[in-house]
């Protein structure tokens, strides 16, 4: 009887361990219901427009092989010149000019002034002797048709001209008056300036570099590893180090032939249209762009994130919800990133804000929108 009794216990235990079993499924399963994935971040659209969250699906596509190196940013050929002085004398400023300040064709940019040393007022000199010349030259052509002035004497005479009025006209005179003007060989910027406002110069010496800095010459340096790939090199993306900004160009200029004695590296050459905002010796990350690949997957550098080694983007789901997702990243070309793995076709990926989701994810909060994604 006892046996009965117990083995009846063990029953009702049973059926209310499976009940309880039961209903806790139930609460769990109607709680991820209420609630959604655990692993999903809810951004409200609104919030997400303010933040500049932006998607793109993804595509198989094109894309290059990459070379990553760095280089140089010169000047083009014939793209500088050196403002030199015509004469002996104290540099005067024209203008208040700095480097980088803008300039143009024939604008007054020094003075070269001689009046107060020794030899007195150069430009004036060379005035007088000019138009003395120039009066001797007049008479001479009279007289050489009557014979009095030879033809011998003239040629001497018409030289002596011809190297006053050089002279004369090499020292323009300055708006102010008071001494030799200098002025900009074109419409362009001063690169560099060579003398202080009062320094001493004497003829030919150099007072600043102007440049029309609207060719620049991108020069990568080619690793002797990637000589290889020289021949199937066909354009370049660059950044420069005190910009984020990613430039291109396609204009191939020259690729090195051979490597001088000693050297490691084979310059790639290629000429770029300055916007206004790359400085000339500046130094720049370069991704040379080489043979063509299809069907690559790809996303926008800006579209990573990278934790402890690992990287990630953000899977927008539907208006509001957005995923984690692990990501195995390939080769870069500055502008965009290959994905080996991680992504499929037709994934809507966070390719804008994806840093402002990872805050979302973290704190549930979302934050104020600025310009700097």
């Amino acid at each position: 009887m006892n046996i009965l009794r117990f083995m009846a216990g063990i029953s009702v235990m049973s059926l209310l361990f499976s009940c309880g079993q039961r209903e806790t499924h139930h609460e769990d399963a109607h709680e991820e219901s209420a609630h959604g994935h655990t692993d999903e971040i809810v951004i409200h659209a609104d919030k997400a427009e303010a933040a500049g969250i932006v998607a793109e699906l993804v595509s198989k596509g094109k894309f290059r092989e990459i070379i990553h190196t760095s280089g140089e940013i010169l000047p083009a050929a014939g793209d500088e010149s050196t403002v030199i002085a015509p004469m002996d004398g104290i540099v005067s400023f024209s203008r208040n000019f700095t480097e980088g300040a803008a300039v143009s064709e024939d604008m007054e940019m020094f003075v070269i002034g001689s009046g107060t040393l020794q030899d007195g007022n150069r430009i004036e000199k060379a005035r007088i002797a000019y138009e003395t010349a120039k009066e001797e030259y007049e008479r001479a052509s009279k007289l050489t048709g009557s014979r009095i002035v030879s033809q011998k004497e003239f040629a001497v005479i018409r030289e002596n001209y011809e190297n006053a009025r050089l002279t004369y006209e090499a020292l323009k005179p300055s708006e102010n008056g008071k001494g030799a003007a200098v002025t900009a060989p074109f419409d362009g910027y001063v690169k560099s300036l060579s003398v202080s406002n009062g320094d001493y110069v004497a003829m030919g010496t150099p007072l600043a570099t102007v440049t029309r800095n609207a060719d620049l010459i991108l020069e990568a340096d080619l690793s002797q590893k990637d000589f290889a790939k020289r021949n199937s090199i066909a354009a370049a993306n660059f950044r420069t180090s005190y910009s984020d900004r990613t430039y291109s160009t396609d204009r191939l200029v020259s690729i090195g032939k051979s490597r001088n004695e000693g050297e490691y590296y084979m310059p790639v050459s290629f000429s770029v249209r300055n916007t206004g905002d790359i400085v000339s010796g500046s130094f720049a990350e370069i991704w040379l762009l080489c043979e063509e690949r299809t069907g690559v997957i790809t996303v926008p550098v800006s579209a990573l994130t990278e934790e402890q080694g690992l990287y990630f983007v953000y899977l927008k789901l539907d208006e509001e919800c957005y995923r984690k997702q692990e990501v195995a990243v390939g080769a870069s070309d500055g502008i965009r990133v290959e994905i080996i793995s991680g992504l499929h076709e037709g994934d809507n990926v966070v390719t804008h804000g994806a840093y402002n989701v990872k805050l979302a994810s973290a704190s549930n909060a979302i934050p104020a929108h600025t310009h700097n994604h």
